[in-house]
């Protein structure tokens, strides 16, 4: 059957070009029984990294499953793309490398989709495992990916000698003809050779007066023009400001509580809206790909919850009561720094009742995730 969805995948007969899917992606994947064993306190999700090179619709490479870099699983893969749908195929179809302390491993065949949200690119689906002793089934589940630019281990060949190939065509030097233009100032040096007339008749010198009279009447002609540009420019910036303020969310539902001043300042982009008949919504939130000391502050309906927190692979909790008095309840995640690799990225699970969403948050310096919670 998977052969069957790889060669559909690989006939698809449209003349669009597919996404490019060379580079590195890492993220997480968890396995079916994953809820319960987050009741029993048992952190199930595994790291994954896949560095990839695509030809065509086709694509090869090799996978990373891991906890850690010292503990891992390492395998070859290929897989395809629909240039259509952007649907992706990925199998693993031989190990290579096993660095593990309970000796057994799986082959995973992933389902994705791609994705692009700004300048972020995403794959996302489901999974299923094939144990490789006796191929039996493994316990399938979710997977999430996020293209990243380096690597948590090294950088496969493929890779590197593409990275050479490129450089060249970048290094196109096209400046060099808008420097041409700049030796022209040099020809300003014949106007001084006009002088030269201008001394050998007297005459001249005494009408240069005459023409500085002139001269002196429309100097108070740019002064009443400086003080009409000031009201101009403060025009512009009051039409500006209401529409920096457009992408903010609407009003608090704490109308009595001062709006913070990270706030305030800010772009807050709304993410996502979550409505519940749940009372009280679970939260967790982690880093988003490679740690990198990103540090988040939350805020509740303007009340600081979460100060300046360090985000890792182990979640960051918190709990929120939903009023039904209220509308709505907001979270504002606020970037305090980009960490190593900007922008600040997180992923955030979100446990309400039944329902569990996993939310992507992309934060920066000029803007804020906000996220609204609303009791049906």
């Amino acid at each position: 059957m998977r052969v069957i969805i790889f060669i559909l995948l690989c006939l698809v007969s449209n003349v669009v070009s597919a996404q490019d899917l060379t580079g590195i992606w890492r993220g997480h994947f968890k396995s079916e029984n994953y809820k319960l064993l987050d009741s029993l306190g048992i952190d199930d999700r595994y790291k994954f990294e896949t560095q990839i090179e695509q030809n065509s619709k086709s694509f090869s490479g090799v996978t990373y499953s891991y906890r850690s870099t010292v503990f891992y699983g390492k395998a070859s893969c290929f897989g395809a793309i629909n240039p259509k749908t952007k649907k992706v195929l990925l199998e693993e179809n031989k190990l290579l490398e096993v660095q593990s302390s309970s000796g057994g491993a799986c082959l995973m065949t992933l389902f994705l989709q791609y994705s692009k949200v700004g300048s972020e690119e995403f794959l996302e689906g489901t999974f299923t495992a094939m144990d490789v002793r006796d191929s039996t089934s493994c316990p399938g589940g979710t997977v999430f990916l996020r293209k990243v630019p380096n690597s948590d281990f090294y950088e496969e060949p493929f890779l590197a000698e593409k990275e050479k190939k490129t450089p060249p065509p970048v290094a196109k030097s096209t400046p060099a003809p808008p420097k041409k233009p700049a030796e022209i100032p040099k020809t300003n040096t014949k106007p001084p050779q006009q002088k030269k007339p201008s001394t050998a008749t007297a005459k001249p010198p005494a009408q240069k007066p005459l023409a500085s009279k002139p001269a002196n009447k429309p100097k108070p002609k740019p002064k009443p023009l400086a003080t009409a540009t000031p009201p101009k420019n403060n025009e512009i910036l009051k039409q500006l400001a209401p529409k920096d303020t457009l992408p903010t969310i609407s009003p608090k539902t704490n109308v009595g509580v001062p709006v913070p001043r990270v706030i305030e300042s800010r772009v807050n982009e709304l993410v996502k809206t979550i409505i519940t008949t749940a009372k009280d919504v679970y939260i967790k939130i982690y880093d988003n790909g490679t740690i990198d000391n990103d540090t988040v502050s939350v805020y509740i309906d303007n009340k600081l919850v979460i100060s300046k927190q360090r985000l890792t692979d182990k979640a960051i909790t918190l709990k929120i009561n939903l009023d039904e008095k209220a509308s709505f309840h907001e979270l504002v995640m606020v970037a305090d720094n980009l960490g190593e690799i900007p922008p600040n990225t997180s992923l955030m699970i979100v446990n309400a009742g039944d329902q569990e969403y996993e939310v992507r948050i992309t934060s920066t310096e000029q803007k804020n995730a906000v996220i609204h919670f609303k009791k049906q």
